[in-house]
């Protein structure tokens, strides 16, 4: 039985030509996700920005201004309506109600939820989430530090294990990538950013490494092989040899994600869209921006030392009795 093979074996694509073009557009888009998280920002959901979120299914998609001021006239704060997936589904997010006793909370979910079974017959509450505005902003703040510890830890890591170059070629690579996922939550609003979201961005980074980490020591192994060969060549050498496994793996893991996105329902779509994200440009960021940052760093593989000096120190460990 013959082994598919999606990619054919002793590929020879010169990969560091286009790394100008790669930087350029990496910067680019580095630029762009930047920008929208300036300008539109997130839309933080009730982990990050604290409140009450209630999901209400309807018979039929609600008008949304006969929505809103059903809920305005019953004095429960400026309410945020949004569609969750399906249209007859809608997120209604409300501000934290005067206190933290449960019992509050509660009085206000029963009245929203008394108002629109009256008003819209047929109406059903599904549930209700709610988080204190100070445990919100702890979670923001540890949300931060734990995807900084990530990426720097990762980078220490690889310096360590290869040499600085790798390391920040890999920072710089990671950083990339988080700024793609981020940039993608900004531009599409329909998504809320959560808890969820800080776990599939954390997941990114680590698929992210585990790519750079198998094409960095197959750099690093050529380097020693091929003393000879120019960095550009032992690169384009390295990734091609690695190509056949970062694709399969790559489109294995999109396949299992693509399924959870179809049969998943709403609320998962947020996480796989953004770990779809995350393996697509994690792949073309292991591809043509860590390994081709290398040669911009100036990595050089260790030049063959001279007959002479071997020589001399193969006497120099030559016991006295043997010689």
């Amino acid at each position: 039985m013959r082994l598919l093979k999606l990619v054919p074996d002793n590929t020879n694509i010169d990969f560091v030509r286009l790394r100008y073009i790669a930087f350029a557009v990496t910067t680019l888009l580095t630029i762009g996700a930047i920008a929208l998280l300036f300008t539109r920002g997130l839309n933080m959901g009730v982990d990050f920005e604290g409140g009450l979120m209630i999901e209400e299914h309807f018979v039929t998609p609600p008008p949304q201004d006969k929505l809103r001021s059903t809920i305005d006239s019953l004095g429960v704060g400026d309410a945020t309506l949004q569609p969750f997936g399906d249209p007859k589904v809608v997120s209604i997010r409300l501000p934290q109600a005067p206190g933290t006793d449960e019992g509050r909370t509660n009085a206000v979910v029963k009245k929203v939820e008394t108002a629109l079974a009256q008003t819209f017959p047929g109406a059903t509450f599904a549930k209700y989430d709610t988080v204190s505005g100070k445990v919100s902003g702890e979670l923001i703040h540890r949300g931060i530090i734990a995807v900084l510890i990530a990426i720097l830890a990762i980078g220490l890591f690889a310096v360590f294990r290869f040499e600085l170059q790798f390391g920040i070629s890999t920072v710089v690579a990671i950083l990339h990538d988080v700024l793609m996922t981020m940039g993608f939550f900004a531009l599409f609003h329909q998504f809320e950013f959560d808890l969820n979201i800080v776990a599939a961005v954390l997941t990114v980074i680590g698929y992210s490494i585990n790519d750079k980490i198998v094409i960095d020591d197959r750099i690093r192994e050529n380097m020693r092989r091929y003393r000879k060969m120019d960095m550009r060549e032992i690169v384009n050498l390295s990734v091609n040899e690695t190509l056949p496994r970062t694709v399969m793996t790559s489109l294995t893991v999109i396949l299992a994600l693509g399924s959870l996105l179809l049969f998943g329902g709403f609320v998962l779509k947020g996480f796989t869209s953004a770990m779809i994200l995350g393996v697509i440009v994690g792949t073309y960021s292991s591809i043509y921006v860590s390994s081709s940052l290398l040669i911009t760093l100036g990595l050089r593989a260790e030049p063959p030392q001279p007959k002479k000096q071997i020589a001399e120190k193969a006497e120099r460990i030559l016991p006295q009795s043997d010689r």
